[in-house]
């Protein structure tokens, strides 16, 4: 490839519309004869619905209908759609046999603050509300558990009668016996229990559904902001609601941000159809923040009980690591892929550790269900490994470098299994380490340390080296390995129209990454056509080809991957049809920038647009050949890819109050080949924030009564852009073997080393004090009081 545009940081083609305040998102729909919906959440975390009375709710001003659980059982509970465990998994029932999650509404019982009880449709959203506040709930509350831990325990409160102690599922991976002979033998055993906190999606726009139905044609409309319309469309239609496929569209508005959370099935898509059918009039629903807290699905939340073994010179020989994964009170659609594959198939990060184990719990508590955020599964492999790679340096008294580039898989090695199940691609992870080390001035920070001890602060070095599973995914290992019930090839249908100009109809959906310009990149590369030529279409079911949407980092080196191979073929046509029309033989044709020629013969040339107008006529063409110049490809990967990199930051710990400053930030990523750096840097911008607000600030937070009391802005601490340094960032480039692109994910791999890299740097300040390890959030007070000691 020639890289005429392709790989170039040309501006977003979406900016335009976005800064001039003309993208509708779902707030912005606003249907004729529209009704708005409120949802009533549970106040109790456990507890049996003894009655619920809506007479007053039903008789407050512009009130049309209030329903509950017992007006929606014809609606079928949500699926999950993945299940690594197989048949050794206990799920909630679900009448199709498939496992199951929570109702639409509960119906007579509630089983986490939060969980949807009734819905109030009145003419106006402030009606529907004021009418909420006056419906009263009878509850019988019940114990409840909130810890992972204790919900095993033969005491504990069970959540389903079809999951005894309230174990959803045990994964393990690798091989324990030799591992824990590896152990026991071992010059050098370090130990750490860690605890990943509970984080709470916080998208820049809550979500929200809007549904239509037309009695005429008895079709339904949703319009709502998730990350897989056509997955919703299926899921809803065959699984949920039990309607005809081709008699329901999903259509996408302009999405606020999703980081996963919106890549999920949510009960209120449901109930809008639900409603808008038995009310004959659409039916909005808009989430608060507030209510975002108690229904949008939270992330993390692991015990992990690590072990590493290894040799005195800092060979590493074993790891072993024992993860609590809480689920919260319901499977989400696939929360039990993140603690099971994606962290316990990971935890051995960058290095080649001979015998790696991991054994994981699935457990179900009183809590907001749980499921994949950004870096999600992986964020929390990688914290635990560099976590322990730290402490084990810190036993055997070496630098933590040395023992990271000791052990790291070598360049000369690729592809690499790592025991657990990933077969690496292609990497050079020294290269990565050694420039983000000199960048960072890594053996030259004695003065500067001395230097902070004068003013009061303790300065520390961290480094967090990852490798991260992104282009979900080829369809078969996720089915075996992941348990999916589904698929995860990319797709497109790319038409040359007799214009000239193009059009993709695109299986992923864009919200926030810049697809609509990286992707048109790739088809503008290919055919040589303007990139203004281009229209990206996407965020509708129907009439449009079956996309799996955007997540796990995939959409460039999955669909972009997609329109390179269907544009090639566009080019095998065009080629073949000029050909025809230059009287040569294929093999004299030359394609180039839209031309399609013969060498040395400048006069005997066609246009793509020429040759495609040539197709639509379709007055000559060669034998076999159909009319028209458009194509429908799949795409399945034969592998994930893993794009790595290592992290470094300088951090500056108050003696007075344990405040933690981030001095200095570099960044050393490889996502193999890019289509549009420019767009990347922004992706791996965003990933640090994250990762330096999961380390410094954010935690979900319960009380003994399983209520929230992180559900605010002011409760609910996020890194802000003032107490962000300036990121220095570089990127090396190992091109992904598997693909004609090169290119590995980069839209949620970046914040998995910043977390682990900060605690490092942090421990480093305090390294004198004997403090080890101290959890993440690094809060003030936190540090402070290990400080104390």
């Amino acid at each position: 490839m020639t890289n005429k545009i392709l790989g170039k940081s040309i501006k977003q083609l979406e900016d335009p519309n976005l800064l001039r305040g003309g993208a509708k998102f779902i707030d912005d729909i606003n249907l004729p004869n529209m009704l708005y919906a409120a949802i009533l959440y549970s106040t109790e975390a456990h507890a049996l619905i003894k009655n619920i009375d809506i007479s007053d709710a039903e008789n407050m001003s512009g009130v049309v209908r209030v329903i509950t659980g017992f007006d929606t059982r014809t609606i079928n509970p949500l699926p999950c759609m993945v299940n690594p465990g197989g048949d050794r998994s206990k799920f909630p029932p679900h009448p199709y046999g498939l496992p199951g999650a929570q109702t639409v509404l509960a119906i007579d019982r509630v089983r986490y603050v939060g969980e949807f009880l009734a819905v109030v449709v009145a003419e106006t959203r402030e009606q529907a509300y004021d009418a909420l506040a006056k419906i009263k709930v009878n509850y019988e509350p019940l114990p409840l558990v909130l810890n992972a831990e204790d919900a095993l325990k033969a005491d504990a409160p069970q959540l389903h009668e079809t999951v005894p102690n309230n174990l959803n599922q045990y994964n393990a991976y690798g091989d324990k016996e030799a591992t824990e002979k590896a152990i026991s033998n071992a010059e050098v055993v370090v130990k750490q229990k860690i605890c990943i906190p509970r984080l709470i999606h916080n998208a820049e726009e809550p979500r929200g559904s809007i549904g239509y139905y037309s009695p005429e044609t008895q079709e339904y409309t949703l319009w709502t902001n998730t990350q897989i319309p056509h997955i919703n469309r299926f899921a809803l239609s065959q699984l949920i609601m039990g309607i005809p496929y081709n008699k329901l569209n999903v259509i996408v508005p302009n999405i606020g941000g999703g980081y996963g959370s919106k890549g999920y099935l949510y009960p209120d898509a449901a109930l809008v159809l639900f409603l808008a059918k038995e009310l004959g009039r659409p039916v909005k629903w808009i989430d608060t923040r507030a209510g975002l807290a108690r229904s949008t699905v939270h992330a993390r939340d692991q015990f992990q009980y690590a072990t590493m073994a290894g040799t005195k010179d800092g060979k590493i020989l074993a790891l072993y690591a024992t993860i609590y994964g809480n689920l919260g009170a319901f499977p989400t659609t696939n929360g039990p892929a993140a603690p099971t594959v994606l962290t316990g198939r990971s935890i051995t990060g960058a290095y080649a550790i001979e015998h790696p184990f991991s054994e994981i719990y699935c457990v179900f508590t009183n809590t907001v269900p749980v499921g994949p955020l950004r870096g999600a599964g992986r964020s929390e492999a990688t914290f635990l490994v560099e976590r322990m790679v730290d402490l084990f340096a810190g036993e055997i008294g070496l630098d933590p470098a040395e023992v990271r580039r000791k052990n790291m898989v070598s360049s000369d090695n690729f592809p690499y299994k790592n025991g657990l199940g990933w077969t690496y691609d292609s990497g050079n992870y020294e290269l990565a380490l050694n420039k983000a080390l000199e960048k960072i001035d890594y053996n030259n920070l004695a003065k500067r340390k001395a230097e902070a001890k004068k003013e009061g602060k303790r300065l520390g070095v961290g480094i967090g080296s990852y490798v991260g599973i992104a282009g979900v995914g080829p369809s078969s290992i996720m089915h075996s390995q992941a348990g999916l019930n589904g698929s995860t090839w990319g797709s497109v249908h790319l038409r040359v129209h007799p214009t000239g100009d193009v059009s993709l109809i695109v299986g992923s959906q864009p919200h926030g990454q810049g697809q609509v310009t990286t992707l048109s990149q790739v088809a503008a590369e290919v055919l040589g056509v303007d990139i203004e030529r281009i229209e990206v279409l996407h965020s509708e079911t129907r009439g449009a080809i079956f996309g799996q949407g955007s997540y796990g980092s995939r959409t460039f080196s999955v669909e972009g991957t997609t329109i390179y191979k269907a544009a090639q073929k566009i080019q095998d046509k065009a080629r073949q049809m000029a050909a025809h029309m230059l009287n040569v033989a294929e093999s004299d044709v030359v394609a180039e920038d839209g031309k399609f020629y013969v060498p040395g013969s400048p006069e005997r040339v066609k246009t793509l647009q020429e040759i495609s107008m040539a197709l639509w006529y379709a007055w000559d063409l060669p034998p076999e050949m159909e009319p028209g110049l458009e194509t429908i490809v799949f795409f399945d990967p034969p592998n994930f890819n893993f794009p790595f990199g290592t992290h470094a930051v300088l951090v500056e710990v108050d003696e007075k109050t344990g405040q933690v400053e981030i001095v200095r930030y570099v960044a050393v990523d490889d996502f193999g080949k890019v289509g549009n750096p420019k767009i990347v840097e922004a992706q791996t911008h965003g990933n640090i924030h994250f990762g330096i607000s999961s380390a410094l600030y954010e935690e979900a937070i319960y009380d003994s009564f399983g209520n929230i009391i992180t559900d605010s802005y002011t409760t609910y601490a996020i890194a802000k852009a003032s107490q962000l340094p300036t990121f220095e960032l570089e990127r090396t480039v190992t091109p992904n073997p598997n693909t004609p692109l090169g290119a590995k994910g980069a839209g949620d791999v970046a914040n998995l080393p910043t977390s682990p890299a900060i605690v490092n740097a942090v421990c480093d300040a305090l390294s004198d004090l004997r403090i080890k390890h101290i959890d993440i959030p690094l809060t003030p007070e936190k540090v402070w009081r290990a400080m104390l000691g």
